[in-house]
C-alpha cells in the first residue's frame, strides 16, 4: 500500500513539473511575442517598388547592397547587425572587415549562405537584379528596395523606410530632425550672401572627356540653392553629360570637382584644359574638390557635403 501511495505521489509531482514547464515555456513565448509587438513587429512595409513586405521580427542579421543604405544602418546604431555589404562600401571604417557580397553584380549564393533576416536593396539597381532578388525572397529572406533619392525630402524617406524595416524608426526620426536642424543653420548663414555676391557654380562628378554634372532634380542642385549659389547646369535634368563648350560659355565663378579620390591633381585636370584659361573660376583659382561620398550618397553625411560646398564657395561666410 505504501508503495502504491508513493507511486501516486511521484506521478503527481511529475505532472506538476510538466504543467509548470509548459506554463513557463508558454510564458516565455508570450513575453517574446509581447516584446516583438512592443518593437512594432510584425509589420508590413511598402517599399520603393510598391510591393508590401511582411517583417515578422526585428532583423538580427542585415545585408546592404549599396553604400548609402549601409551608412544609414550604421547611423541607426545597427552596425553590429550588418553581415554583408557591397564591394563599394568604405564607410564607416568597420565595413572593411565585413563580407563583400558584390558590386555591379551581387553574389546571390553568398548572400543566401550568410542567412540574413533582411536585405536592403536599392531602386537604382533593383531592375537589374530582379531575378537575384527573387531568389533571395524564395530563400525566405525579407528584401526591402529603398528609393533612389534625388532630393532631401526623398533622402528623409529613405532613412525613415530603413528605420521602419529595422525597428529603429524613432532613431531614424531623430537623425532626420538633426539633419533638418543643421540645414536650417546653414540656410540662415546663406541669407547673408548679397545678391551682388551670389556665385555661379559648376560641379563635375566625372572628369574630361566625359564630364557629368548634376542638373535640376538632384540633391546637389538643392545643396547649391541652400547655400545661395546658382547651378551652372540648372537647365539640364538629373545627372547629365555636359560638353566643354557649354561649360566655358556658362563661365562659372567656382568649379567643384568630386573625383579627387581617384585623380591626384584634379585642379590641374581642370585648369590645364585648352580654352579654359578665361573662365572666371580658372582665372581666380576657384577650383576645389569635395569628396564624392559626401555629396552623392543619399544618407546622413549629405549634411557634411553641404557644409563642404558652402565653405568652398563662400569661405568668408561659412568657414567659421
Amino acid at each position: 500500500m505504501k508503495k502504491f501511495f508513493g507511486l501516486i505521489l511521484v506521478m503527481l509531482l511529475t505532472v506538476g513539473m510538466m504543467v509548470g514547464c509548459g506554463t513557463t515555456n508558454e510564458g516565455k513565448e508570450k513575453r517574446q511575442t509581447d516584446h516583438a509587438k512592443h518593437q512594432g513587429f510584425p509589420l508590413t512595409i511598402k517599399d520603393a517598388t510598391g510591393k508590401k513586405v511582411m517583417i515578422e521580427e526585428k532583423p538580427k542579421k542585415i545585408v546592404t547592397l549599396i553604400p548609402s543604405n549601409t551608412e544609414v544602418v550604421f547611423a541607426l546604431g545597427l552596425g553590429d547587425k550588418v553581415i554583408g555589404v557591397s564591394d563599394n562600401d568604405n564607410y564607416p571604417e568597420e565595413t572593411k572587415d565585413i563580407e563583400k557580397v558584390g558590386g555591379m553584380e551581387m553574389n546571390t549564393e553568398l548572400i543566401v549562405s550568410l542567412k540574413p533576416d533582411l536585405v536592403l536593396a536599392h531602386a537604382s539597381s533593383a531592375h537589374n537584379w530582379e531575378e537575384g532578388l527573387q531568389q533571395l525572397k524564395d530563400a525566405g529572406i525579407d528584401v526591402i528596395v529603398v528609393n533612389d533619392a534625388q532630393s532631401f525630402s526623398e533622402v528623409y524617406e529613405s532613412i525613415d523606410l530603413i528605420g521602419k524595416a529595422t525597428g529603429e524608426q524613432a532613431k531614424a526620426k531623430d537623425i532626420i530632425a538633426g539633419m533638418k536642424k543643421k540645414l536650417k543653420v546653414i540656410s540662415e548663414k546663406a541669407k547673408s550672401v548679397k545678391e551682388s555676391e551670389r556665385k555661379t557654380v559648376l560641379v563635375e562628378v566625372s572628369p574630361s572627356p566625359d564630364i557629368y554634372t548634376p542638373g535640376k532634380n538632384t540633391f546637389m542642385n538643392e545643396m547649391l540653392t541652400m547655400v545661395s549659389a546658382d547651378n551652372a547646369a540648372a537647365d539640364l535634368d538629373g545627372w547629365a553629360k555636359m560638353d566643354e563648350e557649354s561649360m566655358i560659355a556658362a563661365n562659372p565663378d567656382v568649379i567643384i570637382t568630386t573625383y579627387g579620390y581617384y585623380i591626384k591633381d584634379r585642379v590641374s585636370e581642370v585648369t590645364g584644359r585648352k580654352g579654359w584659361q578665361d573662365v572666371t573660376a580658372v582665372k581666380d583659382a576657384q577650383v576645389f574638390d569635395v569628396h564624392s561620398d559626401l555629396v552623392t550618397r543619399s544618407g546622413p553625411r549629405l549634411i557634411e557635403g553641404v557644409e563642404e560646398l558652402a565653405k568652398s564657395i563662400y569661405p568668408k561666410v561659412f568657414d567659421n
